[in-house]
């Protein structure tokens, strides 16, 4: 377990009611602030690559920052890709943030070189077309009707940093499965997918821990959905 996995797992001692949740340590960077935006939103925290830590986890969330098939390597380094699997097939939650939501699709093209994601959904991640790249700053969403992730926040403007993208939906309604819910942005014109909520898998092209009061609320509004927090009854003590 790492330091910040031992800080979190005595603070989570003391709260014993709460949801535990693993952040996928498979070294992307600035994990720290993820960590403490959950605790803050009232979880139990671990940062672990740890298989049995992160398949019994309530919630598992994957983070990522800089290039694509860089995440993705690392994510299979630490054997990510089959607790992901794993987790989904037995309907567990997890969430991507940044480059976490972009590796669940089948690819990304960055600098000309097409690379092959976690294939969780079809689509391409590819470069914004837009006059300003990259994308940095404060920006608005259109929150995909009948969302969780977004209730009560979805007129509130959340912080982006990136210069790719997912620019198109193309995974419809499969059987009794409810639709996938996605919530749009735009860039100068350049419409791309700002979250999706599928299922288990949810994921936000911004950064809920840099996002100031929204994304504290959307973590809560996250947590919520937990099973076991969820029978508790007790999401709405946490939300901040």
């Amino acid at each position: 377990m790492s330091a910040i996995g031992a800080e979190s797992a005595g603070s989570g001692a003391a709260q014993q009611d709460a949801p535990h949740v693993v952040v996928l340590d498979h070294g992307s960077g600035n994990v720290r602030s993820v960590v403490r935006a959950l605790e803050a939103a009232g979880a139990q925290v671990e940062l672990t690559a740890e298989r049995d830590r992160a398949l019994a986890a309530d919630g598992l969330v994957v983070p990522g920052v800089g290039a694509f098939e860089a995440t993705v390597e690392q994510i299979l380094g630490v054997g990510g890709d089959r607790i992901i699997e794993q987790r989904l097939a037995g309907g567990r939650p997890v969430l991507g943030i940044c480059v976490g939501l972009q590796v669940m699709f089948d690819a990304g093209t960055e600098h000309g070189r097409r690379s092959t994601g976690l294939g969780q959904w079809p689509g391409e991640v590819t470069r914004l077309e837009a006059p300003v790249v990259p994308h940095m700053g404060w920006n608005t969403v259109k929150a995909a009707e009948g969302t969780q992730l977004f209730d009560g926040i979805g007129d509130e403007r959340f912080y982006f940093v990136h210069s790719y993208a997912a620019r198109s939906w193309v995974m419809e309604q499969t059987g009794s499965l409810p639709a996938p819910k996605v919530t749009w942005a735009e860039h100068h014109g350049d419409r791309f997918i700002a979250a999706v909520e599928n299922g288990a898998l949810a994921a936000t092209q911004f950064h809920p821990e840099k996002s100031g009061e929204a994304g504290a609320r959307l973590l809560a509004n996250w947590l919520r959905t937990l099973p076991r927090w969820a029978a508790a009854g007790s999401g709405d003590e946490h939300a901040r």
